[in-house]
């Protein structure tokens, strides 16, 4: 009875559960507005790119560098921009499209099998992680594509197992993923290369012979290193901070008082561990038992060695990490959902996992329509957008009291600015008349009681609040 032959028109049920989730997806993208603090970030400095056409430095406001990443997912939103205007359907779409993408080039050019499409697709987007991240404005999705691509390539050349490009598209790769997150590509893709090609002894000739080495590394130069040098060029520290600081120091100092940018919340060491079980469900579960089942034949197949090396150095590298966040488990999911493709025919309980997997996705459909069309959609989301859409943005004179909201920075057109105490207030009132105030809640007893009592609420959330000043004569 729990056999997938037995589930009625399985391939057709993955089919239709596959396209909805794809479709429920790209209605998610357009229809929720960017959220603070990272999706909004990421889409401000993408539409400053687009604004101002700085396609070198990213900006994370105007004239103001942004030296914590490099641009290749900034770039892919700009461009967005360009093409379907600046709103968060744009902004998300080139992150939803490469993880559609490479679900196609895992079932295409790794499982060579069509049909394997819907089974991958289904193991991928039923997954937690990789779902989030099919549509969310984040460098890990790009970093994710280029690992994969990494990973891939790599095997496919060393294994002479497809076209000749592959060996070359493994240098591509290194360069998109230094592009998308920098030298933190490397260190997650060389380890687990190295220590599968030591447990197989695979020959140092036959690693130069089948990968290009020269013309390769000279194709990750061309791609990747111009942007670093004319980075530094331009913005001279950019290299010192991103190299040292936000590959070295923000992994081993808990408490690293250097960033600029405010990085992942301190977590206990190993917490990664605990992200990738939560975050995989239930896929992680099934891949253990039966790698735990298999263990004296896992040594002994070398894809598989592969995969499971691929799937636990990312996790492993962050375990003594404590600045960490979930999405970084993300490049994980990809040979995860390789190895329950590999052991698909062996799973007895098929129908109870696809059940399984299944409820994740109708959640989070249930909770999406159950919010939607209720009056709790506007106030329980952390984002501006609704507390601007009855202003004139482009006109009116809107300001931040202590602390900027990047999402509302992103919705004002860029027109929002920081107050920083109340001499600038005093200042801006002699300037504009009527100006709006946007505050943070908790922000709000900061505000002098003789400008307060002045300021009329508008309209708020639950984090966030929306004043205009009444017409009024200069305070003393």
């Amino acid at each position: 009875m729990n056999s997938i032959s037995q589930l009625k028109e399985p391939t057709k049920y993955l089919m239709i559960f596959l396209i909805g989730v794809i479709l429920f997806r790209l209605v998610l993208i357009a229809d929720v507005p960017l959220l603070d603090k990272t999706e909004s970030r990421y889409s401000e400095i993408a539409r400053i790119m687009n604004e101002t056409n700085e396609w070198v430095v990213p900006q994370i406001d105007y004239d103001q560098p942004f030296w914590a990443k490099p641009p290749l997912s900034t770039w892919l939103s700009a461009i967005s921009f360009k093409s379907f205007g600046v709103n968060a359907f744009a902004a998300r779409l080139p992150s939803y499209l490469l993880n559609l993408f490479l679900i196609f080039i895992l079932s295409k050019f790794v499982l060579k099998d069509k049909k394997k499409l819907l089974l991958v697709g289904f193991i991928l987007l039923t997954m937690p992680e990789f779902l989030l991240h099919t549509g969310v404005v984040s460098t890990d999705t790009a970093l994710c594509f280029s690992i994969s691509i990494i990973m891939i390539s790599f095997w496919k050349a060393i294994n002479k197992d497809g076209a000749w490009y592959w060996k070359y598209l493994f240098f591509v790769g290194v360069a998109l993923g230094l592009l998308s997150k920098g030298p933190l590509v490397v260190v997650l893709t060389g380890p687990p290369i190295f220590v599968w090609l030591i447990l197989k002894r695979v020959k140092i000739k036959a690693l130069f012979k089948n990968l290009p080495w020269l013309i390769g590394l000279l194709i990750t130069v061309v791609i990747a290193v111009p942007w670093y040098i004319l980075t530094e060029m331009r913005s001279v520290g950019f290299i010192d901070y991103f190299i040292v600081g936000e590959h070295f120091k923000r992994f081993l100092e808990p408490k690293w008082s250097g960033d600029l940018y405010g990085g992942p919340k301190s977590q206990a060491l190993g917490m990664i561990w605990v992200f990738l079980f939560i975050f995989t469900f239930p896929w992680l579960q099934i891949a253990i038992y039966k790698l735990w089942k298999s263990r004296r034949k896992v040594l002994k197949d070398p894809w598989l060695t592969y995969l499971v090396l691929w799937m636990l150095w990312t996790p492993l590298f962050f375990t003594i990490s404590k600045n960490i966040l979930h999405t970084y488990i993300l490049p994980s999911t990809i040979p995860l959902a390789l190895i329950i493709v590999h052991f698909w025919q062996e799973i007895k309980l098929k129908k109870t996992s696809i059940i399984v997997a299944s409820i994740f996705p109708i959640a989070a459909l249930l909770f999406y329509v159950g919010l939607r069309f209720t009056d709790k959609w506007e106030p329980n989301l952390n984002t501006n957008k609704y507390l601007l859409q009855a202003v004139d943005v482009e006109h009116a004179p809107i300001y931040f009291w202590k602390q900027r909201s990047y999402s509302g920075e992103f919705y004002s057109n860029g027109n929002a600015q920081l107050v920083a105490d109340e001499s600038q207030l005093d200042s801006l009132l002699q300037i504009h008349d009527q100006p709006y105030m946007l505050v943070l809640n908790k922000k709000r007893k900061e505000i002098p009681k003789a400008y307060f009592d002045k300021m009329k609420l508008q309209d708020s959330n639950y984090k966030s609040s929306l004043y205009r000043f009444d017409k009024i004569e200069l305070l003393p």
